[in-house]
């Protein structure tokens, strides 16, 4: 992958107002593999007896992660938007800890690429949940 398809994915996803709001941070991206994560923040706790956050977040870091990996896959030309993604959450993320997602862009057709993400928290071998996508390729 380029330097500049690199960068350009990395301000598109810093750009996005939801990935502001949720503190999302790029920690790797490239060759159709992005990595984000996103702070424990008490606003986004979906149960406050438990400290949990919320699926919607989990669900929102994964799209945008899977979005990052379609966007820095050297097969594909530029930006892209979600067809469908499918979330199995395995467990509740630990309160206190950040989640982590990386998502794997495996393949890309003309018009649609897929995908494959895991998000985790501290522990990494035993996913908060996984995920497979189809976005669009937009030249």
């Amino acid at each position: 992958m380029t330097a500049d398809k690199a960068r350009i994915a990395r301000q598109f996803i810093e750009l996005i107002p939801h990935a502001k709001a949720l503190g999302m941070s790029i920690t790797e991206i490239g060759d159709g593999i992005a990595e984000i994560t996103m702070p424990y923040d008490p606003r986004l706790v979906g149960d406050p007896k438990s400290g949990v956050i919320h699926g919607g977040a989990v669900s929102t870091l994964m799209d945008t992660t899977s979005g990052a990996s379609v966007m820095s896959h050297p097969a594909s030309p530029a930006g892209t938007a979600t067809i469908d993604l499918r979330i199995d959450y395995m467990r509740a993320a630990t309160p206190g800890q950040a989640i982590t997602a990386r998502a794997t862009c495996h393949h890309v057709t003309r018009s649609v690429a897929f995908v494959h993400a895991v998000a985790f928290d501290d522990d990494r071998e035993n996913p908060v949940a996984t995920g497979t996508g189809t976005f669009t390729v937009e030249g």
